[in-house]
Formats: structure tokens, sequence, C-alpha cells
């Protein structure tokens, strides 16, 4: 049962990262297709989220290994 939980932990926190790390480019692109000249403040703050969403995963694999 704990090996069961551990990779439902780790699965659904690489589910979110994935869908995160989507949404996020995906508005990246769009915003420096609208306004070209913000292209370098715009992929700064897309790699600050991108970092942050993920930890989501690497917190996860964490507390998958303390429940085994």
């Amino acid at each position: 049962m704990t090996a069961l939980a551990a990779a439902l932990a780790v699965g659904l926190g690489a589910l979110g990262a994935g869908i995160g790390n989507g949404l996020i480019v995906s508005k990246t692109v769009e915003g420096i297709a609208r306004q070209p000249e913000l292209k370098s403040s715009l992929q700064t703050t897309m790699f600050i989220g991108v970092g942050l969403v993920e930890a989501m995963p690497i917190i996860a694999v964490v507390i998958a290994l303390l429940v085994m």
C-alpha cells in the first residue's frame, strides 16, 4: 500500500508540473507574440515560474521516499 501511495504522489506531482509548465510556456509565447519588445522580461518571469512549478515533483519525490 505504501508503494501505491508513493507512486500516486510522484505521478500526480509530475502530471501537475507538466500541465503547469505547458500553461506557463504557452502564455509566455502568446505574450511575446503580442509585445515582442518585452521578450527578455517575459522570459525571465517564465523561467522563475517554471522553477517554482518544478519544485512540486521534487517535493512529491521526497514525500514518496518518506512514505516508503
